[in-house]
């Protein structure tokens, strides 16, 4: 734990709140999570936009270069018929502490909670980058987002906006297959028009 203190320490103090550094006292997390899963420190992002709102009427925020590459992407998709519904986009270092408490207090332990989400201070989703999808009126954020038109459509389309699926099945990260699970790396490569 120290060194994780020592990793969140250099993001700054706006980077790591007194709920991240709580969380991080009162878990077990070894020392070598980060290194050994692949996963480096993310930071909260400074700048949010509202990029749409979600199928339960929640704002999806998301950092302002994601934001305007989601709305070419979803316009895109529009074009071919393909639903694209964000359900997740930033989550502070609090949202994401609750999240795993929510999933200790059901029982479930460390090890477990980490195949499918990362600890706090190491998800993508800090950063305004990262979305999850969903697609028709099915449940939300299973394997099942696998086999849509959606999916299909965002494996070949992705990249030239610039997202790239995070966790695909047998990642380095140790996380399951999350084919929701999108995240912004680059510029946008569309004609200016979208």
């Amino acid at each position: 734990a120290k060194q994780l203190r020592a990793i969140l320490r250099r993001l700054g103090p706006s980077s790591t709140p007194t709920h991240s550094w709580q969380w991080l006292a009162e878990q077990t997390l070894p020392a070598n999570y980060g290194p050994a899963r692949a996963l480096h420190p993310v930071a909260e992002a400074k700048q949010l936009v509202c990029a749409q709102h979600d199928r339960y009427g929640r704002p999806v925020w998301l950092h302002p270069s994601a934001a305007k590459a989601w709305r070419a992407m979803r316009f895109a998709a529009q074009q071919k018929n393909i639903d694209l519904d964000p359900i997740s986009g930033f989550r502070s270092f609090g949202y994401q502490n609750q999240i795993i408490a929510n999933k200790l207090r059901k029982g479930q332990t460390l090890a477990d909670i980490f195949t499918v989400s990362t600890a706090p201070g190491f998800s993508e989703h800090h950063s305004g980058l990262a979305i999850d999808f969903a697609s028709g009126p099915g449940e939300v954020l299973t394997e099942a987002f696998a086999s849509t038109a959606a999916f299909a459509w965002l494996q070949i389309n992705a990249a030239r906006f610039g997202f790239e699926m995070s966790f695909p099945a047998g990642n380095r990260h140790g996380v399951c297959y999350e084919p929701w699970h999108w995240c912004f790396r680059g510029k946008i490569r569309q004609p200016r028009y979208f």
